[in-house]
Parts: C-alpha cells; sequence; structure tokens
C-alpha cells in the first residue's frame, strides 16, 4: 500500500502534464507538492514540524536554479540587444549554412564542453538561444539540447557526479576508477544513437542521412577522447573530451566534410573579420575561462568560493542564519528539526560567471542605456512562473525524501529491486533517471540512490562496478526529463507551458538510452 501511495503523485504528475489539456507546470507542481504532504501527513504519519521544515528547505532551494536561469537569460538578453547573437549567427553561417553541422557544433560538441566545466543545466541554458538566434524554432531546439545534454553529464561539473556523488559509498580510489571507466563506454554507445534521435526533432530524417557522416564523425570526436581520458580521471574526460570535438567538428563543417551539399544551399560570400569573431565569443570564453578556474580544487579558488567559515550568525527561534566569508548563505536547524538550507552565492554558476559576463558584455559592445534596461526587463519578466513551478518541484522532492527508509522515495526504489532481483541490472539505469527526474542533478541521483543500488549489486551478487556505472549513465540520461530542466529552458527561450508536450518527446531518446544501459548490462554479465 505505502508503495502506490508513494507513486501516485508522480503518475499525478506526469498524467497532468502530457494530457490532451495539459495542466502548466506552475499549477502542477505546487498541487502534487500538496498532495505529498497530506500523504505523508495522513498515510505516513510524517511529523508535522519537520514536514513544515522540509517545505521551508525547499522553497528556499529554489534559489540555486532561478538565479542560474536568470543569470543565463541576462547574458542572453544583452547578447540579443547588444546584436552580438546576429553577428555570432553570422560567424556560425560563415562556417557552414548547413543546419545538421550548426545543429552538432553548437547543440553538441559545444554543450559538451559546457557541462564538462560547469554542470547546473548550464550547457542547455546556452546553446539552447545560441540556436535560436540562428532561426531554430524554439520548442524543437528545447528538446533536442535536452536530449543532447546527457552523455558529457557523468562527468560535468568536473566530474562531480562521480567523485562526489559517489563520495560516501567507501568505494577505494581503484573501484572508483572503474566506475568511471564502465560509466564513460556505457554512455559512448549511447552517443551513437541518441544524438541522431535529437537531431529529428528540429530537421527531416532525410537531411540527418545525408548528413550522418559528418554526425557520426562530431559524435567521435568528442567520444573517443571523453573514453580515453575517464581510463585515467574522472573529473575532465567531459570537457577535454568537448573541447577536441569543438575544434574537430568546426573543421570538419569549414571543410565540408560528411556534409551533403544542398544546390540551394546559400554559401557564405564573406568572410568575416578575425577580431569581430573574437569579439563576441570573448563572453563564452571568458564564460569557460572562469568556470573551469572556479572548478579545479588544485588551483584553490575552489575552496575559497566554498568557505564557511562564518562571517556573521543571527539566531531565529532554534534556527541560525549564517552568512560566510565566501557569502555561502545558510540556514540550519530549521524549526529545530536538524534539517538545513544553503547556497553557495559564488560558486553557484549564477553571480560567477553569468553576472559577471553580462556586465562585462555592456562596454565591451557599448550598449546603450535603453538595451541594458531591456534585457533587464526581458530577464525579469521570464521569471514569475518559472520560479512557481520549480518552488512546486523542489518541495516536493524534500518531501518525497523524507523519512528515512521508509521515504517514499526510497520505497519506490526498493520495489523496483524487489520485482526484478538478479536481473536488476537490465533497469539499474533507470533508477538513476528517477533521481535525475526529480533533483534535475546527476549527483543528486547519485547521492540518493548510490547506495542503494551498491546494496542491491552486494546482495544479489552482481558487479559494484557495473551496476554503480548504470546508475550514473542513468542519472545522466534523466536530465532529459528533469522537470527542472525543462522549465529552465523553457524559460531561457520564452516558452510558456510547453512542458508536458517536452517530455513526452524527450521520452523518447530516454527509452533509446535505457535500451542500450541494458544491452550494455547484458553483455558485460555475459562476458
Amino acid at each position: 500500500m505505502n508503495t502506490v501511495l508513494s507513486a501516485l503523485p508522480i503518475l499525478l504528475l506526469i498524467w497532468a502534464m502530457i494530457k490532451r489539456n495539459a495542466v502548466p507546470s506552475h499549477i502542477a507542481l505546487p498541487v502534487v507538492a500538496a498532495l505529498v504532504a497530506f500523504i505523508q501527513l495522513v498515510f505516513f504519519q510524517a511529523d508535522f514540524v519537520l514536514l513544515i521544515a522540509n517545505v521551508i528547505a525547499g522553497a528556499l532551494s529554489v534559489l540555486t536554479p532561478i538565479s542560474i536561469v536568470a543569470g543565463a537569460i541576462l547574458l542572453n538578453r544583452v547578447m540579443f540587444f547588444s546584436d552580438a547573437e546576429a553577428v555570432l549567427s553570422r560567424w556560425l553561417k560563415s562556417i557552414s549554412s548547413n543546419k545538421v553541422a550548426q545543429l552538432m557544433i553548437i547543440g553538441w560538441a559545444f554543450a559538451f564542453m559546457i557541462e564538462g566545466a560547469s554542470g547546473f543545466g548550464t550547457p542547455a541554458a546556452i546553446a539552447a538561444p545560441i540556436l535560436v538566434g540562428l532561426g531554430f524554432p524554439a520548442i524543437p531546439v528545447a528538446i533536442f539540447t535536452l536530449a543532447m545534454n546527457t552523455v558529457p553529464v557523468s562527468f560535468g561539473a568536473v566530474g562531480s557526479p562521480i567523485w562526489f556523488g559517489l563520495s560516501g559509498l567507501g568505494l577505494s580510489e581503484i573501484q572508483l576508477m572503474e566506475v568511471a571507466k564502465s560509466t564513460a563506454l556505457l554512455n559512448s554507445f549511447a552517443a551513437l544513437l541518441v544524438p541522431f534521435i535529437a537531431l529529428s526533432f528540429v530537421v527531416e530524417w532525410r537531411d540527418i542521412r545525408q548528413n550522418a557522416l559528418f554526425v557520426l564523425f562530431s559524435i567521435l570526436s568528442c567520444t573517443l577522447p571523453y573514453v580515453l581520458f575517464a581510463q585515467w580521471n574522472y573529473e575532465f574526460p567531459s570537457l577535454i573530451g568537448g573541447a577536441v570535438g569543438l575544434a574537430i567538428s568546426v573543421f570538419l563543417a569549414k571543410k565540408g566534410v560528411g556534409l551533403c551539399h544542398d544546390k540551394n544551399e546559400v554559401v557564405p560570400n564573406k568572410t568575416m573579420k578575425a577580431s569581430e569573431v573574437i569579439k563576441v565569443f570573448l563572453p563564452f570564453i571568458l564564460l569557460i575561462v572562469i568556470l573551469i578556474v572556479t572548478r579545479i580544487p588544485q588551483l584553490g579558488i575552489k575552496a575559497l568560493l566554498n568557505d564557511v567559515s562564518a562571517f556573521f550568525t543571527w539566531s531565529i527561534g532554534s534556527s541560525e542564519f549564517a552568512v560566510s566569508q565566501s557569502l555561502v548563505l545558510s540556514l540550519s536547524n530549521i524549526l529545530g528539526t536538524g534539517v538545513s538550507w544553503q547556497y553557495k552565492s559564488l560558486y553557484v554558476p549564477a553571480l560567477v560567471p553569468f553576472l559577471i559576463v553580462a556586465l562585462l558584455c555592456i562596454p565591451l559592445f557599448r550598449m546603450s542605456g535603453e538595451q541594458v534596461a531591456r534585457s533587464f526587463r526581458s530577464t525579469a519578466e521570464r521569471l514569475r512562473l518559472p520560479m512557481l513551478s520549480l518552488i512546486g518541484a523542489l518541495i516536493m522532492v524534500n518531501l518525497m525524501m523524507q523519512g528515512g527508509n521508509q521515504a517514499p522515495m526510497l520505497l519506490l526504489a526498493q520495489a523496483f529491486a524487489g520485482v526484478l532481483g538478479d536481473s536488476w541490472g537490465y533497469a539499474a539505469a533507470l533508477l538513476g533517471a528517477l533521481g535525475s527526474f526529480f533533483s534535475g542533478s546527476a549527483t543528486v541521483s547519485n547521492l540518493t540512490f548510490g547506495g542503494i543500488q551498491l546494496s542491491i549489486a552486494e546482495k544479489v551478487g552482481l558487479p559494484v562496478s557495473l551496476i554503480l556505472a548504470l546508475q550514473s549513465a542513468g542519472a545522466a540520461m534523466g536530465n532529459m526529463v528533469c522537470i527542472n530542466n525543462i522549465i529552465a529552458v523553457s524559460t531561457i527561450l520564452g516558452v510558456s507551458n510547453k512542458e508536458g508536450f517536452i517530455i513526452k518527446r524527450t521520452i523518447i531518446p530516454l527509452g533509446a538510452y535505457a535500451l542500450v544501459a541494458g544491452l550494455f548490462s547484458v553483455v558485460s554479465l555475459n562476458l
């Protein structure tokens, strides 16, 4: 009975958002969060004070995704109103006017590299508006970028899903490297299929077939260095793979390798000045450089930005609000329950680097006061309803995790494992995807379900490294159906009330990814 009750809110949410007259996410998510609270109180006899504390923590947690989205939108609006986006579009068209080439360069290789540096949904936030600026329609672009932002996610944000997401499992360095190797290999196989499906949401299959060789070269230019680097390091496979792949993809597109040349295709007849290209790319170069130097532990800046040494504290009843020397905001022991919240102002990719880069763009592109004002106004106008959606989503996640071993989300995981037994390897990736569906983070999915996956593997005698690799890859593939990510990309592109429509489309590449994961498990277990 408890398992059925645990599944009910999820099923209701999915139904509400994909039915013919879909319920907007800013209504559906808060209503489902309220339903989870009701189920927790009435059927699970949850502690009321603890439930309220989780609601408060969930509502405050919206600051992380909404600030990232706000920063990405602001940079996009600055690029748009300054006409830098138009210059960028002209440069891409000068490389190749082939639509498939443009989609692979920005939506695959460029996003691959950004994921390696940042994570947090940043790749889709940056790539999607560039593609829309090139003339591609917004909703197909949203679906495309969500599906593409999966393969590099396992090693996103300088490998956080691996080294941090699996940090509490007591694995040796050798075991962790085994997980990384298997994860990279599995994802590289999925990469041979998912990009082709993703492209089909934006262009016709005829165009994909005609340019299939270029697509394959672009895929391999990212995944080969990605897999090779993962043989000895789990921090930089996506970053290195994306950088190498981007350079190779641009070179191949410029030479027309693997591309179909349509006789009606408009051939670029003007070479752009190098200074003009460098100027328009400077914001993105700054973004990448700042993200890299703030994510690599060895440089020391990451530790500074995450320093929690108190600058000042303020007691609020039994709770304590604190601001650290690096502006980490925290509220601990909420309502005396032990529930806490934290926001790393300088580490979350919002103020640094998005706001800083957006402000630097003002003098760089010599923007007028009116252009700057329009950029900020346009940003603010897009955030109101998505904030309600995200608050509902994050409260729902917190409540689904309340209850220790009897938490609704863990009951669902245990039910799946109980049904499949020693066949668990065939579906292990789906549990990772479930974690990302709720949390919007592969790292959080690994933190949440890594222990369960380890326990199941040991209980039924399956290889631990394989099951954790399936968890990690599943957490990556779940990004494409994650409510938070869908809301974020839709908001940046100015798309509203299409979350259910997008989920119904991204479930297709998700299914393909899951099939590859299942086959990988079968082959690995029988070798």
